[in-house]
Formats: C-alpha cells, structure tokens, sequence
C-alpha cells in the first residue's frame, strides 16, 4: 500500500496523493514543466535547485532512469510530483524506476494528484513556496510551511555551482581548436558536451571566480551558464562578468543572459509563473524565424532598461518577455531560453556554432 502525502501550498490549497521515492518532507516553490519527456533531465538541472516541479504530462517513468540522460552528478530538485508514476518501464538502456532513482537520493515524490490542477492554480495566482509531506496534516504542513524562507531570497548558485575548477573529458579528444571557461552558475551537462562536439576545451570554474582568475587561463571564449533562483541576488557575479567586458567574446545561456544585461546596468523582474517546458514559441529579429525552444527559468530581462550598447535580438511569442541579447559593437550575445535543449527541441544548438564564429572573428 502507497503511504498516503499532500502537496500543502503557500494559499492553503491541499492536494492528496500518494507517496513514492523516500518519505521525506520537503519545502520549495512548486513550478510546473509542460514537457512530455525529459524527466531526467529535469530532476537533474541545477536550475531547479529550491524548487519542486510539476510534469504536466500525465504519466511519468514509463522509459526508466538511464546512465545518459544526467544533467548534473545529483538530483536537484526539492521533490517532484506526477499524475502517474510508472513502476514498469520499458526500454533497453533503463537500470532503475523513477521512484528508485528518487529514494536513492532521499527526494520524496508525490503520485496520484490532479497535476493539472495544481498548474491551473500556478498559471492563475502565480508560482508560491509549498511543502511534501507523508508525516504531517496539512494543518500542521501549512503552519511550518509559513515559517520558512522565501524561494527568492537566497541564493542557490552558490550550492550548485561547483567547489573548484575542472577540465570537461581532456583525455577524451585528441587536440583541441578553442579553449573555453564555463562560468558555473548552475551548468547543464550538454552544454560542455556540445562545446567538446565543437573541438573545444572546456574548463569550468566555480561562481565565486573573479574576472582575474578566468582570464589568466587565456581562453577563446567565456560561456555564462543557466543557474537558479533571482539573478538580484548575484552582484558578486555580476561583477565577474562586468570584468569579462571587451576582454573575450562572451556567450550567455538563461541566467548568464540576465547577468550580462546586469552587467551592463539593468534589471530583471519575477515571471508570474514562469517558463519551463519544451515548447516555447521564440521569434529572432534579424531573422524572422520562430523557434520552439526549450525552457527553464522564472526571471527576465526588463526591456526598457537595456542601455550601453546592449539590444533585444529574440522575444517570447506567448508573452513578449525578452529570449536573447546581443552588443551592438563587442562580440557578446545571449539568449534566455536553452540552446543545450536536454529535454528539449535540439532546434538551437545551431547557436554554439554562431559562439564558434565569433571567437574565429576575434582571434
């Protein structure tokens, strides 16, 4: 027999279900995915640090935990929650069951809840902090949910950014065009994998770095990672990348979008609920073209505060939210959505090769 959990919210609102992964209690702020695959990939993003996340596809697990779909050396999310946990997947390279991959990492899960109900509460009143529990009431949940802190006030970067810097699989590739420094505000596998696909060498330093210690490495090229929580947050890497400024070309993804637009003076603001999905409709001015692209991210760039050379190059069609970046004269441009997919559609990874051009430019 399943052991009878509640999702608790921030309003009051109380979802039952059952329990599944490890019987842990657990605090974050509940955001929903419209993806329907990539589970892994999800549960593994830093990204999602603080957070627990909602699939909206209604049946999860059904292909397993594999040994390549990690984003990240761990689980990241606080707790996950699904329609429909599948204990029976099928496919050949699975060696465990979700809910195995979850104890595993002491991540509770929550099944057998009304998913889309809990993202039309989400999409109507906004993202809000809640609570898994299989262990208190929802009386009691709500009381010790009210007493813990915000999701945007602390600082996630720090945890999942890594302690100390790393060569990405040296020995794996025999010579090397272009030496790379990932910034690690909350780095996605893929990306140092499309970056070695790229005849790149690829050292990841840690988000404390300061400009000083990333340019005494000499590199081609600098690559601002995605990361969690509010980019306000960050002066310490904001004043990183200010420092990388006309020194090296410059490639943002997600965060690293908004740190760019910080450094160069202006702000970011709270999405009511968020983009986080496989099927975000993004259009490219210099182009026309419209992209469906991959997302994960609650914050975006205010537009009316972009000054210094920085201009808009992509916006979002579902509600014109900023998507990329670029100067107008130093080789810098970002976008906020991920090129990397994982999950997602491999529609943009087009965009490493456009970092690759520039960095044949400036050399």
């Amino acid at each position: 027999m399943k052991k009878r959990a509640y999702l608790v919210l921030a309003d009051g609102s109380v979802y039952e279900g059952s329990s599944f992964g490890t019987e842990v209690d657990a605090f974050g702020e509940v955001v929903f995915n419209t993806s329907m695959t990539g589970y892994q990939e999800m549960l593994t993003d830093p990204s999602y640090a603080g957070q627990i996340v909602v699939p909206t596809y209604p049946l999860i697990g059904n292909y397993g935990i594999n040994d390549q779909d990690a984003e990240s050396a761990r689980i990241q999310v606080r707790g996950f929650i699904v329609r429909e946990e599948c204990p029976e997947p099928s496919h050949y390279l699975s060696g465990a069951t979700l809910g195995e991959y979850l104890l595993d990492s002491n991540i509770p899960g929550l099944q057998g809840v009304d998913t889309r109900a809990i993202t039309r509460k989400l999409r109507s009143t906004g993202v809000m902090m809640g609570i898994i529990t299989s262990k208190m009431t929802p009386e009691e949940a709500l009381a010790k949910l009210k007493k813990q802190p915000d999701y945007g006030s602390i600082d996630f970067v720090r945890q999942v950014s890594t302690g100390e810097s790393y060569e990405w699989e040296k020995d794996k590739v025999a010579e090397y065009k272009y030496r790379i420094v990932a910034y690690d505000c909350g780095l996605k596998y893929n990306i140092l994998r499309l970056l070695k696909a790229r005849e790149c060498s690829v050292t990841v330093m840690p988000c404390t770095s300061t400009a000083e210690e990333i340019l005494n490495l000499n590199p081609d090229g600098i690559l601002l990672s995605p990361g969690p929580g509010d980019p306000e947050l960050l002066d310490y890497a904001v004043k990183t990348v200010r420092g990388l400024i006309n020194k090296k070309p410059i490639m943002g993804i997600c965060l690293g979008n908004q740190l760019i637009a910080r450094a160069f003076g202006a702000k970011t603001f709270k999405l009511k609920f968020g983009h986080r999905g496989g099927n975000h409709p993004v259009k490219e001015f210099a182009t026309g073209r419209v992209h469906i692209t991959a997302q994960n991210h609650g914050y975006a760039v205010d537009p009316d505060t972009l000054k210094d050379g920085l201009e808009v190059t992509h916006i979002n069609l579902n509600d014109n939210t900023v998507e990329g970046l670029r100067h107008k004269e130093l080789p810098i441009f970002a976008i906020q959505y991920h090129s990397e997919d994982s999950p997602g559609p491999m529609d943009n990874r087009y965009l490493f090769d456009r970092f690759i051009e520039m960095i044949k430019g400036k050399k």
